[in-house]
């Protein structure tokens, strides 16, 4: 009975040996540092600048000498025409966006999965989804260049027709179709791609069972592909909210100029102009604090949508 728990003893410390001893993993948090670092330094130090929404501002004086106003600046965004104003083109240019980037790729997706050549289908995504690797910079003296009134390919193709020309970056009435559509062609190829995902995890024998009951392919995209794809387009949706404030500064910024600032003048581009360019910096922070409040208020409660309809949740 004693050998046998000698043995039991030897063999306990025969594994314990063999058991590679854990090494610290300090190695591996060390390496997050200069990420953390990053993110420290340009994203939470700069947040103690928003006192300035709530000073009148003074570079040489700094925030510590600056004089309090408390939310005079607020109070005078909402009375100054302009601020209003351009709170409604924000609102208006990105909920269009919204609905327009949800739709639109949903459909081209729906689409481009009834191609059965493979080869058509990848060759028609790639071109679709190059745009997205593009920055706006690039696409908006393309889009200049293409809009122009004087010789812009678009111009010169409705003249064909009779149409006389068209200042599309220049007039208030065509400004935000140019932003939307573009934007569209921009961005469709990303968020098909999401959808054409969503159509890979839906179950092939519910498409059998339909194709058995007789159901032809308008029947089957009715009662089998949209409802399955439902959570998805939920989650999509919901959680663009909170982008409604959020236009498109890097687009705005460089299609738009003073003729259209009626229609195309967003929150972002507002702010650069009043605190970067006017100088006006307790002003525009005011504004850009504003904007921040409403949109971190949309972030949650897109979120908690899509937790109760789609059961979609990150923590």
């Amino acid at each position: 009975m004693q050998s046998a728990v000698n043995v039991k003893k030897q063999t306990a410390a025969l594994e314990v040996q063999k058991t590679p001893k854990r090494r610290g993993t300090w190695q591996l948090h060390a390496m997050l540092l200069p990420a953390l670092a990053i993110v420290f330094i340009f994203q939470y130090i700069p947040m103690f600048g928003l006192v300035m929404a709530f000073q009148d501002y003074e570079p040489w004086l700094g925030f510590l000498h600056s004089p309090w106003v408390g939310f005079e600046h607020f109070k005078t965004m909402f009375e100054y025409e302009d601020a209003r104003q351009v709170i409604w083109n924000t609102l208006v240019i990105s909920t269009l966006k919204i609905i327009f980037n949800l739709g639109v790729p949903l459909t081209f997706a729906l689409l481009l999965n009834e191609v059965y050549m493979m080869k058509f289908k990848r060759t028609v995504q790639t071109i679709v989804y190059l745009p997205h690797f593009l920055s706006w910079v690039i696409l908006g003296g393309i889009l200049i260049d293409m809009l122009s009134p004087e010789g812009g390919i678009v111009n010169r193709f409705l003249s064909l027709f009779g149409v006389q020309p068209i200042f599309f970056l220049g007039d208030n009435d065509w400004f935000r179709t140019v932003v939307v559509v573009t934007d569209i062609w921009k961005e469709c190829g990303f968020n098909t791609i999401v959808f054409l995902a969503a159509l890979t995890s839906i179950n092939p024998s519910l498409y059998e069972a339909a194709i058995v009951d007789g159901a032809n392919r308008w029947q089957q995209t009715i009662y089998i592909t949209l409802p399955s794809m439902l959570p998805i387009i939920i989650v999509v949706g919901t959680l663009s909210l909170g982008n409604i404030l959020n236009a498109g500064f890097d687009q705005i910024l460089n299609l738009y100029n003073p003729l259209v600032y009626k229609t195309g003048d967003i929150i972002d581009t507002y702010v650069y102009r009043v605190g970067l360019l006017n100088g006006d910096f307790s002003y525009a922070t005011a504004v850009g604090l504003f904007k921040s409040i409403i949109s971190f208020i949309l972030v949650v409660i897109g979120y908690r949508l899509a937790y109760k309809y789609a059961n979609y949740k990150i923590f």
